[in-house]
């Protein structure tokens, strides 16, 4: 099947109608809802041993523990950590920084028992 090249459009050829994928607006849409996600600060999970090891050792997991570390993870993502130890001075986290999930939690009393490896970074609460 060959057509005629002019520059005048067939009347006789069906109109192709495209369908936009996504949410209204396309791709600029999607990308600033993208940015604005990634803007806003992400919460804190903790791994189910982390939930275990704060149960048995009867740290207290409040809101504003929640916050402090979500506070903890941007700025540690800031400076390019991957594995950080957040503590003040009664309790310490592990914390993976790329998924945001607390790994353990350690009371005062266990700190001066361990050494903490893998981790490139340390941040105060």
């Amino acid at each position: 099947m060959i057509q005629r090249v002019s520059g005048l459009p067939r009347t006789d050829a069906p109109q192709a109608r495209v369908q936009p994928r996504g949410p209204a607006g396309g791709f600029g849409a999607m990308l600033q809802q993208e940015l604005a996600r990634q803007e806003q600060p992400q919460g804190v999970e903790f791994s189910k041993h982390a939930i275990s090891r704060a149960q048995e050792r009867g740290i207290e997991v409040t809101p504003d523990l929640m916050d402090q570390l979500a506070g903890s993870v941007i700025r540690a993502q800031a400076k390019g950590a991957t594995n950080i130890l957040a503590m003040d001075a009664d309790k310490a986290f592990i914390i993976n920084v790329p998924n945001a999930k607390v790994i353990t939690a350690i009371t005062q009393e266990e700190m001066r028992e361990n050494i903490f490896t893998n981790i490139d970074g340390a941040v105060f609460l």
